[in-house]
């Protein structure tokens, strides 16, 4: 988990509480495994982030995004913002612990579980990335849902701000 740390400026002790709560673990191979969970906490799948030699990231094989998501519990439970990888909800959980941050394990402007947060006036914020996949799945999700609001990283991603915070 050295690389979240070092490589991602995630805090020590955020890591620590995620790998204690059971929503991050390492695999075999070192990599990073953000759990996804559905109802009654139950997993549902998982985010995966390369974190030695050639990065990459993916979703573990059966992975049901459509059933659940990875999430970091902020002081107001229904403040949420959607970010695009579990890394950069755990970035904006930093930068911003007044919010939940949730990640939609890729840019989509309908997750199936967002209508539930909608239907019970959670107030959410779309946190994409700042570039056109980002803009435009943000817009798609706006317009879909008039009470969700952009809230658009100053930096590529969130985990760019929180790095450049942090250098």
């Amino acid at each position: 988990m050295q690389y979240l740390i070092n490589s991602r400026c995630l805090p020590e002790e955020l890591i620590k509480n995620l790998i204690q709560s059971k929503k991050l673990y390492p695999d075999i191979r070192g990599n990073a495994v953000f759990l996804l969970l559905g109802k009654k906490k139950r997993v549902v799948g998982a985010e995966l982030r390369g974190t030695y030699g050639q990065k990459w990231r993916g979703m573990a094989s059966g992975s049901r995004k459509d059933l659940g998501c990875f999430y970091i519990v902020g002081k107001n439970k229904r403040k949420m913002v959607l970010c695009e990888s579990a890394i950069d909800a755990a970035s904006f959980a930093v930068l911003y612990p007044e919010y939940t941050a949730i990640s939609t394990s890729g840019a989509t402007a309908n997750p199936a579980w967002l209508q539930n947060f909608i239907t019970n006036d959670c107030k959410i914020y779309c946190g994409f990335d700042a570039d056109e996949t980002g803009d435009t799945m943000a817009n798609k999700m706006i317009q879909r849902y008039s009470s969700i609001k952009r809230l658009r990283p100053p930096k590529h991603d969130w985990n760019e701000v929180l790095q450049s915070n942090t250098l």
